[in-house]
């Protein structure tokens, strides 16, 4: 075959395949079309949720700040002033001087934790309020509804998680002082099972033995102390932990 036929045949194979392609997205005009309509979409979508989520982040870390500014407001008691030149926290807040009270300051702060933790629920600024409402309901003695925070900051946050092993050292100790001190220890026991560096094990034996002297259980109280003192034996509870075994003996 000659060159210039073979040639023409090429062509004409070039052209052939440029009309079947042409027929091909002719015929599937609209198929593409909606593809491409759904890949804008979705697009548009990824790009709405961030800015939903950053939107949501930044006024939620907002209203945790103000409610930082009156958990950590300055408590005066009545008839005295503050020391030094510090504008109590409290007066940004448009409070007259300072809070007389560390309860009248927590009653105060409570509100605005809870607008903060409810408001963003999901986000790290509303688990951090709900963290620190917590823990200011159990510092006035509201146990059973501090409970109920720190099991809702585990829920959102994850028990494995900084906040969540935090909310469940919270719930332990809360319990504790609420003299539920079974559901206190079993507490204590699971937080000693998975401790980390951020919540040692060596602390939490001995919180969980305290539990065990407080409940009156000595048997169980002498092996957490002795635990420490085997298995931890540089924790600066350990001493203490020997005074205790001691105590336990005599």
């Amino acid at each position: 075959m000659k060159r210039k036929e073979r040639h023409h045949l090429k062509e004409n194979e070039l052209i052939h395949t440029i009309e079947v392609v042409r027929n091909v997205l002719e015929s599937r005009q609209r198929e593409v079309t909606a593809v491409l309509v759904a890949v804008v979409l979705i697009v548009v979508a990824v790009v709405g949720v961030s800015l939903v989520r950053q939107r949501n982040q930044s006024q939620g870390s907002e209203l945790l700040a103000e409610a930082m500014v009156a958990l950590n407001a300055q408590v005066v008691p009545a008839g005295t002033q503050a020391q030094g030149e510090d504008v109590p926290a409290a007066a940004t807040l448009g409070a007259t001087g300072s809070f007389a009270t560390e309860a009248a300051k927590l009653t105060a702060a409570l509100p605005k934790l809870q607008a903060a933790a409810d408001a963003y629920p999901d986000s790290s600024a509303g688990i951090t309020a709900r963290y620190h409402l917590a823990s200011a309901l159990t510092a006035l003695g509201r146990h059973d509804e501090a409970i109920k925070q720190f099991d809702d900051v585990v829920n959102r946050a994850g028990a494995g998680s900084l906040y969540g092993r935090m909310a469940r050292l919270g719930k332990a100790d809360t319990q504790a002082q609420g003299g539920q001190l079974d559901a206190a220890i079993t507490t204590w026991k699971e937080l000693a099972a998975t401790a980390t560096a951020e919540l040692p094990v060596d602390a939490i034996l001995m919180e969980l033995a305290r539990a065990y002297v407080q409940k009156g259980n000595p048997e169980e109280a002498r092996k957490a102390f002795t635990q420490i003192v085997d298995e931890h034996p540089d924790s600066p509870y350990t001493p203490e932990a020997r005074a205790e075994l001691d105590n336990l003996k005599s």
